[in-house]
């Protein structure tokens, strides 16, 4: 359980290295592209990023595999506060400009943004993993970030750098969770369907 709970907190922590960049970045591209090492790290170490494993949940949903994305979530949440509540000081003006936008979304614009990231997400660890290319992190992940979609755990310490821990700020990285899972399982069942996958 504990190195579960590690694995996680390691891909927080690159996600968070990831997002403190991107905050650092006047130009988006520029921070889009940069983020990219976080989840070009969680990859090659394989830690437990809950967003890079949800989708995967059919292919193991026994009770291990469903521990080790509750373990891995808590790992993530634990490092992406953590993470932000330290680079707050240097990090929180545009951490807080970055929230304030996040939070005028309505409910379902929440879920919608965050789907989409979730497909992107999956598409960049599935290729990945099965392709053996990093190619879908190098433009997946950069689009999403430009297209405006919602990645929970990166959302974690932008709203923890912002010091911004209000019940909105909860109920928006719940839907946001709630989005990416969709945007994940639902794809992966579409490759299911469409014979694309075994």
């Amino acid at each position: 359980m504990l190195k579960k709970v590690f694995s996680g907190i390691l891909a927080g922590l690159l996600i968070s290295i990831g997002g403190a960049v991107f905050l650092s970045c006047t130009d988006k591209v520029v921070g889009s592209v940069a983020f990219t090492i976080g989840l070009l790290a969680v990859c090659y170490y394989g830690a437990n990023l809950y967003t890079g494993r949800i989708g995967y949940l059919f292919d193991k949903h026994d009770k291990e595999g469903i521990t080790d994305l509750i373990f891995g979530l808590i790992g993530n949440l634990i490092a992406t506060v953590c993470c932000g509540l330290l680079l707050g000081p240097m990090k929180g003006e545009a951490a807080v400009a970055l929230c304030e936008s996040k939070l005028t979304q309505a409910p379902l614009e929440m879920v919608l943004r965050a789907a989409f990231c979730g497909i992107l997400v999956y598409v960049a660890v599935n290729l990945f993993r099965d392709k053996k290319t990093p190619l879908g992190i190098l433009i997946g992940i950069p689009v999403f970030i430009l297209s405006g979609f919602e990645h929970s755990i990166a959302d974690a310490f932008y709203f923890a750098a912002a010091g911004e821990f209000s019940g909105k700020a909860i109920v928006f990285i719940l839907l946001v969770l709630l989005g990416n899972s969709l945007g994940a399982l639902v794809f992966d069942r579409l490759l299911y369907l469409a014979g694309l996958k075994k």
